[in-house]
């Protein structure tokens, strides 16, 4: 009974961890139209920092200062943040597949760093060590595991509290302005470049918040965290659960997680030998499949986005229609 809980504990930890990055994307793509091909950057920043911050220190890379957990979490959310204005300035202006591409390249360009950069990042080897927060306090491994799945918890509710009050500011009216109809919003005084990086930067920063909360769950990161199919399993979390809709992406990030951890199971447990060394390539099939079917059967999500309109409750985005103005391609 005990190891049943432990191992709910662990999947939902993961889960929520992972909901809070799909919650970063979504006001990214959901609320503003921000293809980000490079989640991983921004959620390894997060890590990276957290980990070289608070970690342990060690003779052979840089780091290891053994800060206090929240501040290296914070730390790690400011690199993210850091990361994400740099390169909003360069490519925020792009639109749909030149963006995703310009920052899928960010994204393979930090995984190459964190590879080769082995003083800073211990290399290929990675970056161990991390106090878990609230261990020693406990000094119980179960009692452990439900207090950190608490405290996921309540970051994971805080951010989608902070995301939805935001979203249904004057800002987030204006991010969904500029989402449909960027001439329009320009006609009305709004700064289309300066609402993008700010939604950038924001987003990015919480899917930093997901890294951060990663690595001091598992005490260890390396470049083999931030390949790219992590991209389109948050990507996979999205689609399905519902862009513009942040309950949709919480959900969305819960079901995904659950059928990646079961196909696992399943492949490991039932299929033949000869198939089993192909596991991780069939669960990466996978997910594409989830992606293209959700596409074409419900392209809106499970929950869709709720538009208000002036003639009385809300309502539901048609199934098909694009979350962003398709007329703008290119470069403004």
């Amino acid at each position: 009974m005990i190891g049943m809980i432990s191992y709910l504990a662990f999947f939902s930890t993961m889960a929520a961890i992972f909901a809070i990055a799909v919650l970063g994307l979504n006001l990214h793509w959901g609320y503003t139209g921000l293809f980000n091909g490079g989640v991983v950057a921004f959620f390894g920043a997060g890590a990276y920092g957290t980990m070289i911050l608070g970690g342990r220190a060690d003779a052979t890379v840089l780091g290891g200062f053994g800060l206090p957990f929240l501040v290296a979490l914070a730390g790690g959310v400011v690199l993210a943040g850091m990361l994400a204005w740099i390169v909003g300035l360069l490519t925020v202006r792009l639109r749909h597949d030149y963006l995703a591409i310009s920052t899928f390249g960010v994204a393979i360009a930090f995984e190459s760093l964190t590879r080769n950069a082995e003083w800073l990042t211990g290399g290929a080897r990675g970056l161990r060590g991390f106090p878990r927060p609230f261990e020693a306090a406990v000094g119980n491994n179960f009692v452990y595991g439900l207090l950190f799945l608490a405290f996921v918890l309540l970051v994971l509710v805080l951010v989608y509290i902070g995301l939805e009050r935001l979203v249904r500011s004057p800002f987030g009216r204006a991010l969904r302005a500029i989402r449909e109809d960027e001439t329009a919003a320009r006609s009305l005084g709004k700064n289309p470049t300066r609402l993008r990086l700010t939604s950038f930067v924001i987003g990015s920063m919480i899917m930093g918040v997901a890294g951060g909360l990663y690595v001091s769950f598992y005490a260890f990161v390396s470049p083999q965290d931030l390949a790219p199919i992590l991209t389109f399993q948050i990507w996979a979390m999205l689609i399905v659960g519902g862009a513009g809709n942040n309950r949709g992406a919480i959900l969305g990030a819960f079901l995904i997680w659950a059928a990646w951890t079961a196909s696992g199971f399943l492949l490991a447990r039932h299929a033949p030998v000869a198939m089993q060394i192909y596991t991780g390539s069939i669960q990466y099939i996978l997910i594409g499949s989830v992606i293209v079917g959700m596409l074409l059967w419900r392209p809106q999500g499970l929950l869709p986005e709720r538009l208000e309109t002036s003639a009385g409750p809300d309502r539901t985005r048609p199934a098909g229609t694009n979350t962003t103005a398709t007329t703008n391609k290119g470069v403004t």
